[in-house]
């Protein structure tokens, strides 16, 4: 995948270009970035700012687009009228996604965009963003209006929406729940996503929200999937913001270990099931989940080991890995393949008294015969492969179970998949 972010650098890494690309290198995106303008800040305070000239503007520009294919463009800080007026020309003839974070203001109390420019951003940065997203700040100041009791947000929102932006997304917005609303107008609908208002001042957040819709829109998911998902991270990194300096604290977001964290705690869970030794099978059971789009099982974190046997007790032998494992890692990157909701599973022992249970619970099976897998599948050892795309051929909905009876010298074998690992354990609960 691959996301370009235009902005201004911040040397603090609080927000601006550093921010993204730390947050889209934690989620093995490559991040191109164009720099609009230099800024001297830290958590404490602001410097000053030297936009950069035209010439490299474009230069930096031309060297993207001529080289990489890129799925979404991020825009941040542009600064002035000549950036901006740039900007619109060379990327309204892209059919790229394009989200427009319009900040103003750091939160050191500098000015991103020149008073000057305002209008050149409305009347050009605004009819090229796919999705707009200001905090009511400035959201106000883009529309020219104040909210009050007869303005209220959504009719301000509106507003920017006639100014020619596609979505618009105003976050920040308090209400007397105490809880913070994030409003989307999408081109036929409207709706609010909220969470508990954290009273911790940050760094950062508008960009790490902003970054993250563009990475779920990349990925395919909608508008509403993508707000609920930058949403949630968004509040995480806020919630773990660290005081690095001598002032604000900034947004502390790790995609990537919040995967192995989720699947370490199902992992506690499993071994902790009354009985369970009693599922294990002679190979033992390896737990698994899953970047989004894993193109192969190095995408794919598993136990290096196993989860084994120890007496009556079960214990988890190895680390968790990406590629830590490959035959339960194989069977889930096949299945997520014609499935892509489908991104965690696990493997238990065959036996005929959990399939009683799996039917009593009417979950989605499918099975294959390893006695009619051809010869020539076993000899290039794509015998996993080979069985599930065997199970799912037919499939139109995704499965819960895919079983197998075994072989001469295969055991036979139980698979538990999931949407996520939490997904996974709540069948598991469930059959054994």
């Amino acid at each position: 995948m691959n996301l370009l972010s235009i902005g201004g650098s911040d040397p603090s890494g609080g927000a601006g270009i550093q921010s993204d690309v730390k947050l889209f290198a934690n989620m093995d995106v490559n991040c191109f970035t164009i720099i609009t303008a230099i800024t001297g800040q830290n958590t404490s305070k602001f410097g000053s700012v030297e936009p950069v000239s035209i010439k490299i503007l474009k230069n930096q520009l031309d060297s993207i687009l001529s080289d990489f294919k890129i799925d979404v463009i991020k825009i941040g800080m542009v600064y002035n009228s000549k950036i901006i007026k740039f900007l619109f020309k060379e990327l309204k003839k892209l059919k790229i996604p394009i989200i427009v974070d319009p900040v103003i203001k750091s939160s050191t109390g500098g000015m991103l965009v020149e008073k000057s420019a305002l209008n050149d951003f409305r009347k050009y940065m605004i009819p090229i963003s796919t999705i707009i997203t200001p905090n009511k700040f400035e959201a106000e100041i883009i529309s020219n209006s104040k909210v009050s009791s007869s303005n209220k947000i959504e009719k301000i929102a509106k507003k920017i929406q006639s100014m020619g932006a596609k979505n618009v997304i105003v976050t920040g917005i308090e209400n007397n729940k105490n809880q913070i609303e994030d409003l989307v107008i999408e081109k036929n609908s409207k709706y609010s996503i909220s969470n508990k208002k954290i009273f911790k001042e940050n760094h950062g957040s508008g960009c790490t929200y902003s970054a993250l819709i563009a990475y779920s829109l990349a990925n395919k998911k909608s508008i509403k999937e993508s707000v609920k998902f930058a949403k949630d991270y968004t509040v995480k990194s806020i919630k773990n913001a660290k005081k690095v300096g001598k002032g604000i604290p900034i947004t502390n977001i790790s995609i990537g270990d919040s995967l192995k964290k989720e699947l370490s705690l199902e992992i506690q869970k499993f071994t902790k099931i009354k009985n369970i030794y009693q599922t294990i099978p002679e190979c033992q059971t390896n737990f698994v989940t899953s970047k989004i789009k894993p193109k192969s099982t190095n995408d794919i974190i598993g136990i290096s080991g196993r989860i084994v046997k120890a007496g009556t007790k079960v214990i988890v032998a190895g680390d968790l890995e990406y590629g830590g494992s490959k035959h339960v890692a194989t069977a889930l990157l096949t299945v997520n393949k014609k499935f892509p909701e489908i991104k965690s599973a696990i493997n238990i022992k065959y036996q005929e008294k959990t399939l009683k249970k799996i039917s009593k619970r009417k979950f989605a099976v499918a099975n294959y015969d390893r006695k009619v897998e051809p010869k020539n599948v076993k000899i290039k050892g794509s015998s996993i492969k080979w069985g599930i795309n065997s199970a799912i051929k037919n499939s139109q909905n995704s499965p819960d179970i895919i079983f197998h009876k075994g072989d001469f010298g295969k055991e036979p074998m139980i698979i538990v998949f999931g949407e996520n690992p939490k997904k996974v354990m709540e069948k598991i609960t469930k059959i054994v």
